[in-house]
């Protein structure tokens, strides 16, 4: 599959038989390069066109690279595509058993697992990989990384809970079903406090900052460091583990499901 280009490509990757990165058994993520390079061969590749029918050009004055259509779906896909605004990029797999409400977003590269809820404003960015069954919030914000090529790209695991406005971008792994309360925002260079097994996560060289499976988020701050700082009584953003899931966080997380 190494090879496939253009049109073969979206396609492989809008089926799924094509990922930009994969679960190994061991929990790890191997991210195929490949698919990143050609991906980015399509937007040098491909012309700048205007889209949509000539008629409707003033309710569809869209202009962007001619392959990169939006995608379509019909009835036996199995997507719940609620209208109102919302946009799937060609080259992105949704699958079947998902809900998209709008208007929300879905970048080339991504894959979005069955049974996930995608709600109003939420956007997931190129390349990243969403599990089944997560739920990600009204204006919840999951980050793309097409380059370099070999950056591993935002990953959000089975199960998991992302809150509204809740951000997750580059350099950061969500394993399976954690919790990130709204208004948490992550990315490789967060500070993050387990305050159940009392230590700081952190991410590596050449590795992600990972939250624990079951982790359940909040905002949090911490003391800014230097006199100035202690004399104002300034503070600095960090994010706290407070627990890890419970049969009381499932009940308060269990709503969705009467929504699909």
């Amino acid at each position: 599959m190494a090879g496939l280009r253009g049109a073969d490509l979206l396609e492989g990757l809008e089926s799924g038989e094509i990922r930009v990165a994969e679960r190994q058994a061991d929990g790890g993520w191997t991210v195929h390069g490949w698919v990143k390079e050609a991906i980015l061969e399509l937007f040098a590749d491909s012309p700048v066109v205007e889209m949509g029918r000539p008629e409707a050009r003033e309710f569809w004055p869209f202009i962007d690279k001619e392959i990169l259509t939006v995608r379509r779906f019909r009835a036996e896909s199995g997507v719940r595509f609620v209208p109102g605004g919302s946009s799937v990029r060609r080259g992105a797999h949704v699958a079947e058993g998902c809900v998209l409400m709008p208007p929300c977003y879905v970048n080339i590269g991504a894959w979005v697992g069955p049974g996930t809820m995608i709600d109003s404003h939420a956007l997931v960015g190129s390349c990243a990989q969403i599990g089944a069954g997560v739920h990600l919030s009204a204006g919840a914000q999951i980050g793309g990384v097409l380059e370099p090529v070999g950056s591993i790209p935002v990953i959000v695991e089975d199960g998991c809970t992302i809150g509204g406005q809740a951000g997750v971008f580059e350099g950061v792994v969500v394993r399976e079903r954690a919790v990130l309360a709204a208004g948490v925002v992550l990315s490789a260079s967060t500070r993050l406090f387990d305050l159940v097994h009392e230590c700081e996560r952190r991410a590596g060289e050449g590795r992600a900052l990972e939250i624990p499976p079951g982790a359940v988020v909040i905002p949090g701050s911490k003391p800014a460091g230097g006199d100035f700082a202690r004399a104002q009584g300034l503070s600095q953003g960090c994010c706290l583990i407070v627990k890890y899931r419970d049969a009381r966080t499932d009940a308060k997380t269990a709503l969705e499901e009467a929504l699909r």
